[in-house]
């Protein structure tokens, strides 16, 4: 028989699919992807034990009383395994899927129970979808999306199909014929007939369906943790690649968890939706007896109510965090929030590079994502763009077949080690096997086997196609694929036992320092020479980060630093990663500067003498206060301390600084505005001096107003106004100096009433009014960004009710100047000109609402002095 050429046309297909529907692959994508993020945003954005509360009061209302304490347990046990936000990602992705098929699933499932022809025609299609093995879809998904959850979603659906499709067509058909029959004959119609008597007496078999449907999906997302979905799926993966017992353990006992509990709801939702399982459910309610509260079962009405309270409550909650202090990272915001994907293939150098960059990014200000795959699936999402980097591309040999596959699409980063080396490796207990050919007939003693790690890296291939056949080891061994963790677990278990064994390893490896091994000679120069490991990237990377492309370029480690950095996560432990490398970082001060070197000078660099220690920063919605506020965010990260930054009214924030709750707060106007605040609180503060000033407080009217240039010219005028001046917040000084003297100085009371708001309100008002060309008095001071943004009139006070201009100072806690000796020289040297500050506000401005520190960061890179001005180190 010829050979077909199946899998060459399944191959061509895929090609002209992803040459000419990229289109329709992106827009599923973009679809599925929102609706993942919404509904993992909802199950993962509230507080643990409140969620878990949630999915027990929905087991309560389908199972009763139990089955809910058993919930809110089970649930709450996930949470302590600290697997809260993988199991609500996971969940997502099941309620997605799962949401999906049933769509699918029933429509056609009726459609075929309605017509043979169309049965006839499913049933081999669902035959090769529900027998094919589960990872072969995850193929054309990770080709066609990329990785990440849309294949994983995508390749549950088909998995999970068949089963919701079979079971309605099943239901459907054991309706009694006569039943139908006689529906008919009393002139219902067919539609009526199906939603009537079909839908009703079948929904028992569909809701068994659907429940297998949600159970192969839970089995199927799992799966897709291979192709970078996420959730438990990616832990499970993880645990098995990584040889973890431990996490695999944990990461089981979730996954039964949640298993479970979708199981036994859907099964119970059968007795809520059909009118056959409500009249079983109160039959078994009726005959019970003994415990009746055990049986009970709140109504609807009431379990609905007692979701909507916790999720209120829950709501509530994220709410109120989210206007908790920001913390942030010590060093030089470069990222400003960017968000830069990364994958890794389990290697000890991949893992450790990883988490290295990982942990210098986000000190750099990025946000990071990062995602454990195999080599194929890592190199076609880099290709995709879905990763932004991966740093350990063997080169020019072990993925040699990846790079001539996809370098059309990927930008070599360069070599940040090398060379390096492949070998077959021996206990040096073995004696007599020094070299590759000693191995020829010498296959009993190693039981015929070589144990490989991954079937898909390339040091796989070599020792197949050329490594045996040059020492004629072909027939004698058998190559054992495995994984890297399996590799080692069976080297490490075989010298407990003294037992010979030969595994696949290369260098540098800290498997060499931990065991006394032998690398066997390779005089014949089968494994080919050393190769260099490089950080590979998407096209177009170094444009959308031109920043880290330059550090990757740049980047390199010596064999000293990468072996130890490997033992120092080695040493952490499994999910403990990323405080490895801070350790590791901890003993080689100033690497990340050398590694990622902040743009614009040292200032970003160096770090202060208290580098390390948190600074609580308050403020109030005033322009001046959030601009120097988030200023200082950004220089004093630049200089190794920590900061919390937190918005309050004035009264508050006071009270905070004096009770010794915040640190330093940027905007007290002295001696008249915030007075009353100061006369409180005084012996509790210290004043670090002023900033900025002398300041003015002044009503002010646009420009086209005529006949009012000052204070006196607003009496007899109320009704050109509407007899209102438009004020800020109540509890400003301002305030009550406009209603304590300004009014009464020159008789305007009762003729205008003063409207208290906000300071955004009144801003508001000034635009709307200068749109319509209308007249309008507002509170104003000097400086302000608006007298640059519009054409307004500051009016002149004669008779000086408004009092002589303030300073604006900084004011910190009592003991400040005691627990931070260094900054304070640096605040009480504060100063910045008029045209300073209203130029950083400005670019604050343009930023916009919630870009603030971004925003500051861009008014530093415009005057790359200032650091170094306003913050010098010492030398």
């Amino acid at each position: 028989m010829p050979r077909v050429s199946f899998g060459e046309w399944v191959e061509s297909a895929v090609d002209w699919l992803q040459s000419n529907l990229t289109w329709i692959f992106d827009a599923v994508k973009t679809v599925l992807g929102g609706m993942y993020d919404g509904v993992d945003a909802v199950l993962g954005g509230g507080e643990p034990l409140l969620m878990a509360a949630i999915f027990a009061v929905v087991a309560f209302w389908l199972r009763g009383v139990l089955p809910a304490a058993l919930t809110f347990v089970g649930f709450a046990l996930i949470d302590s395994l600290a697997l809260w936000d993988e199991a609500m990602a996971t969940l997502s992705l099941v309620i997605v899927a799962a949401v999906i098929t049933i769509v699918i699933a029933v429509p056609t499932g009726i459609w075929a129970a309605r017509n043979s022809k169309v049965s006839a025609t499913l049933r081999p299609v669902l035959d090769v979808m529900q027998t094919m093995p589960a990872f072969v879809y995850l193929i054309p998904g990770v080709m066609f999306f990329g990785v990440g959850v849309t294949p994983g979603v995508i390749a549950t659906i088909v998995f999970a199909m068949p089963p919701g499709v079979r079971m309605t067509e099943l239901g459907i058909r054991q309706v009694d014929g006569e039943l139908v029959e006689a529906a008919a004959a009393f002139g219902t119609t067919p539609k009526d007939t199906l939603t009537r008597v079909q839908l009703p007496l079948a929904l028992p078999t569909i809701m068994a369906g659907i429940n297998q449907v949600i159970m192969l999906a839970l089995s199927m997302v799992v799966i897709g943790g291979m192709a970078g979905a996420g959730g438990l799926g990616e832990k499970v993966y993880a645990a098995i690649t990584q040889l973890q017992v431990g996490l695999a353990a944990e990461s089981g006992i979730a996954v039964v968890i949640l298993a479970m509990y979708l199981d036994r709801m859907t099964g119970a939702l059968n007795e809520r939706v059909s009118p056959l399982g409500r009249r079983a459910a109160a039959k078994a309610a009726a005959g019970a007896r003994r415990l009746r509260f055990a049986h009970y079962k709140p109504g609807t009405a009431v379990a609905m109510t007692g979701v909507v309270v916790l999720a209120l409550v829950a709501g509530g909650l994220n709410i109120a965090g989210s206007g908790d202090a920001k913390s942030t990272r010590a060093g030089g915001d470069v990222g400003k929030g960017q968000k830069i994907d990364m994958g890794y293939i389990p290697w000890d150098e991949g893992i450790a590079s990883t988490f290295l960059w990982k942990e210098i990014l986000e000190q750099r200000g990025y946000e990071t994502g990062i995602t454990q795959l195999d080599a194929g699936p890592l190199y076609s999402g880099v290709a995709r763009g879905d990763i932004d980097f991966q740093t350990d591309a063997w080169l020019p040999t072990t993925h040699k077949d990846y790079w001539d596959k996809y370098s059309g699409r990927l930008d070599d980063l360069g070599s940040w080690y090398g060379p390096t080396s492949l070998e077959l490796t021996v206990p040096s207990y073995v004696k007599g096997v020094d070299s590759l050919a000693d191995l020829k007939g010498r296959g009993k003693t190693f039981g015929g086997k070589i144990i490989g790690i991954e079937a898909s890296a390339g040091m796989m291939g070599t020792l197949d196609e050329k490594v045996l056949k040059a020492y004629g080891l072909e027939g004698e061994y058998e190559v054992v694929s495995s994984s890297t963790s399996s590799m080692l677990a069976e080297l490490n278990a075989s010298i407990k036992k003294k037992e010979p064994v030969v595994v696949t390893l290369w260098s540098p490896h800290w498997a060499y320092g931990k065991h006394d091994l032998k690398k066997l000679e390779d005089p014949k120069g089968a494994w080919g020479k050393g190769e260099e490991v490089h950080t590979v990237a998407h096209k177009g990377f170094a444009k959308k980060a031109p920043a880290v492309a330059r550090w990757l370029k740049d980047f390199k480690l010596t064999e000293k630093q990468l072996t130890s950095l490997e033992n120092e996560i080695q040493d952490a432990g499994q999910g403990e990663e990323q405080n490895g490398v801070r350790a590791w970082l901890k003993k080689n001060p100033g690497l990340v500067d050398r590694l990622a070197p902040v743009p614009g000078g040292s200032g970003g660099t160096q770090q202060g003498k208290d580098a390390g220690r948190t600074v609580a920063m308050g403020y109030f919605p005033w322009d001046e206060a959030i601009a120097s506020t988030y200023l200082w965010q950004n220089m004093l990260e630049d200089r190794g301390y920590r900061t919390t930054v937190k918005q309050l009214d004035p009264g508050p924030l006071y009270t905070g600084l004096a009770q010794g709750q915040l640190d330093v707060q940027f905007d007290s106007w002295l001696p008249t505005t915030h007075k009353d605040y100061w006369d409180r609180y005084e012996d509790d503060l210290t004043d670090l001096g002023s900033w900025y000033g002398p300041t003015s407080l002044e009503l002010t009217v646009p420009s086209y107003v005529k006949g009012v240039d000052s204070l006196a010219d607003l009496k007899g005028r109320g009704k050109t106004f509407g007899g209102k001046i438009i004020g800020i917040e109540s509890s400003a000084g301002m305030m009550g100096t406009l209603d304590e003297k300004v009014l009464k100085a020159y008789g305007l009371e009762g003729e205008y009433e003063v409207v208290s708001s906000s300071t955004s309100s009144m801003l508001a008002e000034l635009n709307r009014s200068i749109r319509k060309k209308e007249p309008v008095v507002v509170t104003l001071w000097s400086p302000h960004w608006a007298y640059g943004k519009h054409d307004l009139k500051k009016l002149e006070d004669p008779k000086g009710a408004w009092g002589e201009g303030e300073q604006i100072h900084t004011v910190a806690r009592k003991d400040f100047a005691k627990d931070f000796p260094e900054l304070t020289g640096w605040l009480k040297d504060f100063q910045l000109s008029e045209a300073q500050l209203a130029s950083l506000e400005v670019e604050i401005q343009k930023g916009g609402a919630g870009k603030e520190k971004e925003s500051a960061r861009r008014w530093m890179d415009a005057n790359p002095d200032v650091v170094d001005r306003l913050t010098p180190v010492g030398g």
